[in-house]
């Protein structure tokens, strides 16, 4: 399959064989309707993560497409420098980031990871927008969580479903005025380590490199054999081809359901002068739920909720 072109006339173009699209044939500055709305849910329930090419929305514009699909959250559970009026907008810029850490960062995190799956709710959905771009570097990768899910061996799928694994937000220094912003508000949460996408049904394999390195454990194991099951579990999701690799270009738009994909910010930009700044607002999630129908525990921290 190449494309689909629904009745609408948006045109979905397929990137990779499990994961991305790019969406043609509409203009997200336009007020959208209920159809419309509905076959761009339907592709990113189908390809996980899905691109809109020379868009160039500003603040508002994307505030509001975000709002037809569900309740955005405020920028971040640790974010106090919102963009004036948008208290709704994460700014995901490197030259903040010099700023906040002492040294060139394209992003607060260039691991793998699920968006703040520390949250007893992580989001649902995040929606990134290009504006500064380099001209070359500074590429995001997604990968398809329910994908490498049915491709474990069926053992591996049997042990994944009744696992339970600890997440947490941290590994940020602590002499920093960042590190003693998180460490003052710990998020620590305890989720399935695969999760039921409430929309679709499908198991994902909800392990997020970067949330659960430091303390994230495997419920009821050692932290050695804890460390050797995610171990398994990281190099699944990371595998090339549940992969897609997008090349940012000013203006684009990327639009991923964070209870299907992880994604993996640039790390090849910190010799290079060049400036990157891109825009996200986020969705507010539901609690995830197991294949055994548990939901996620808290641990510390509260839900991350919309207005």
């Amino acid at each position: 399959m190449t494309s689909t072109t629904p009745a609408l006339g948006i045109d979905v173009r397929p990137l990779s064989g499990h994961t991305g699209a790019e969406i043609h044939g509409i203009d997200l500055r336009a007020d959208l309707d209920d159809a419309a709305v509905a076959e761009i849910r339907a592709a990113l329930h189908q390809w996980k993560v899905v691109f809109f090419r020379d868009q160039h929305i500003d603040h508002a514009q994307q505030v509001a497409f975000g709002r037809r699909f569900g309740r955005l959250t405020p920028a971040h559970p640790h974010e106090d420098a919102p963009p004036a009026g948008f208290p709704e907008i994460l700014p995901i810029d490197s030259r903040r980031y010099e700023k906040y850490f002492g040294k060139r960062k394209a992003t607060y995190d260039n691991g793998w990871h699920t968006d703040v799956t520390a949250l007893v709710n992580p989001p649902a959905g995040s929606i990134l927008r290009g504006d500064i771009i380099p001209p070359y570097g500074g590429d995001t990768a997604w990968t398809n969580l329910v994908a490498a899910y049915e491709a474990l061996p069926e053992p591996l799928r049997d042990l994944a479903d009744g696992l339970r694994a600890r997440h947490s937000f941290g590994n940020f220094p602590v002499d920093s005025d960042y590190g003693r912003k998180v460490a003052a508000n710990p998020l620590v949460a305890v989720h399935p380590v695969v999760r039921v996408h409430p929309e679709t049904g499908e198991r994902a394999l909800f392990v997020s490199p970067s949330f659960t390195a430091k303390e994230g454990q495997i419920v009821g194991f050692s932290p050695k054999q804890s460390r050797q099951i995610l171990d398994l579990f990281y190099d699944q999701i990371s595998r090339a081809e549940f992969t897609v690799r997008f090349k940012w270009n000013p203006g684009d738009v990327a639009f991923w359901d964070n209870r299907a994909t992880a994604h993996l910010g640039p790390s090849d930009l910190g010799h290079l002068d060049f400036d990157r700044v891109l825009y996200r607002v986020t969705l507010e999630g539901e609690v995830p739920v197991g294949v055994d129908g548990r939901q996620s525990e808290l641990v510390a921290g509260e839900p991350f909720l919309g207005s």
